[in-house]
């Protein structure tokens, strides 16, 4: 089993920044890609970013690929989500996901972290 938790969320104004931070603890060899989600009221939850925990590959969802960052510090088992020039439509509730070579799917999540960025 693989333990996810969040943090770094807060309120921001919009153009500000944060960082969120997802700390991985159990089975983390058995790690393979990390990911950001986010779930905004009323919606579905969506994809965000993803990480090979190799750090070689990356991916975004394209509204925020010129805004956001992901990064990985497997030293310490955590990934990151820089988010730059935030928006009002950012506002989501931010969950951290991990999943295993091959799975298809996301293994492990983590219960999330608010992000709310006012106008």
């Amino acid at each position: 089993q693989v333990q996810l938790v969040e943090s770094g969320g807060g309120l921001v104004q919009a153009g500000g920044s944060l960082r969120l931070s997802c700390t991985a603890s159990g089975h983390t060899f058995e790690i393979d890609t990390m990911a950001w989600f986010r779930q905004a009221p009323g919606k579905e939850r969506g994809f965000v970013a993803n990480i090979l925990w190799s750090g070689s590959k990356t991916a975004y969802l394209n509204s925020v690929k010129d805004r956001f960052i992901i990064s990985r510090d497997s030293a310490k088992n955590t990934m990151y989500l820089q988010m730059n020039s935030l928006k009002p439509e950012d506002t989501a509730v931010y969950y951290c996901a991990a999943q295993r070579l091959g799975a298809g799917k996301y293994d492990w999540w983590g219960r999330g972290t608010q992000v709310t960025v006012s106008s």
